[in-house]
């Protein structure tokens, strides 16, 4: 893939409010993905940076640099209540250039010292560098690392994910997290209609996340809104131009039709089962031990 740039940003905020999720707070450390995987529904975020969201959102990144300080600032907040934050809803946030500016990693470093819950979604074993900041911070607030994986197939994982670590790496990964006492599991998401949501590919990523030690897997299925769609579908019909009309005709609409939405959903509950899966909250709910005006930082 052609090389890919960063620049350097300053922000005012870090820590954002989301709606419509099970989670209320979110921080992303990066804009953009260099992971390029074709399915992302975050590639219409770059547009506001007047970005285009198909080639410039994973070549064109931008690196919030002042990210570890700002969040420190409002972690410090007297009206900060010490709320469950996810890290990496619309970037990864151990993409390759994570190696360099080390933002999310100082993020962590800020929510260990104020003993603040954090979650976090990545695709990369890069995760494994912080697990001594992650195993401390676990000892006094909730700690969660969902590892999204998709297939266990390399030839395909090589095409909609094409710069993103090996899918068994990840579960290494996790597993190393495991070991450490780090709540770990799997986002089997997005299921691609026609590439991984028959028997054998679903089967795949539950068992290999069940012989890993994963505590949860959690599945959706493709979600194709205005921004995803122009790049997703002419990906399908460049690379299997067999699938392009039954996509025509499940996308009718942004989201799939809820029959093969219930069908996939029973799929994989009936799979975890079968591999001693059983389901947990994707994020449990933290129960403060101090009010926020008791906070202090770890010495």
């Amino acid at each position: 893939m052609p090389k890919f740039t960063v620049h350097e940003t300053q922000c005012k905020s870090l820590i954002n409010r989301v709606k419509g999720m099970p989670f209320n707070w979110s921080i992303n450390p990066y804009r953009g993905c260099r992971h390029a995987c074709v399915y992302c529904y975050a590639r219409p975020t770059h547009e506001y940076l007047g970005k285009n969201g198909s080639e410039e959102f994973q070549e064109v990144i931008f690196a919030k640099v002042n990210g570890p300080e700002v969040v420190r600032h409002e972690l410090a907040k007297r009206s900060w209540s010490r709320d469950l934050v996810v890290v990496g809803t619309a970037t990864d946030p151990y993409q390759q250039a994570e190696s360099r500016y080390q933002l999310t990693r100082g993020i962590l470093e800020a929510f260990r010292d104020f003993r603040n819950p954090v979650s976090i979604t990545t695709k990369s074993p890069m995760v494994l560098r912080d697990v001594d900041v992650l195993s401390e911070l676990a000892k006094h607030a909730e700690v969660t690392v969902h590892f999204t994986v998709t297939t266990m197939d390399e030839s395909l994982w090589r095409a909609i994910e094409p710069t993103t670590a090996k899918p068994h790496k990840r579960l290494e990964a996790m597993q190393v997290l495991r070991q450490h006492g780090i709540r770990s599991g799997v986002f089997l998401s997005p299921v691609l209609p026609g590439l991984t949501d028959d028997e054998a590919h679903l089967e795949a990523v539950i068992k290999g996340a069940a012989d890993h030690g994963a505590q949860f897997v959690f599945s959706n299925v493709l979600r194709l809104g205005p921004g995803i769609s122009e790049y997703y579908l002419p990906f399908i019909e460049r690379e299997f131009p067999h699938l392009k009309d039954r996509y025509a005709e499940m996308y009718r609409r942004n989201s799939a039709p809820s029959a093969y939405s219930d069908k996939i959903a029973a799929r994989v509950r009936n799979l975890k089962e079968q591999h001693g899966m059983i389901d947990e909250p994707a994020h449990a709910k933290y129960e403060r031990k101090h009010p926020p005006l008791q906070m202090t930082l770890i010495g």
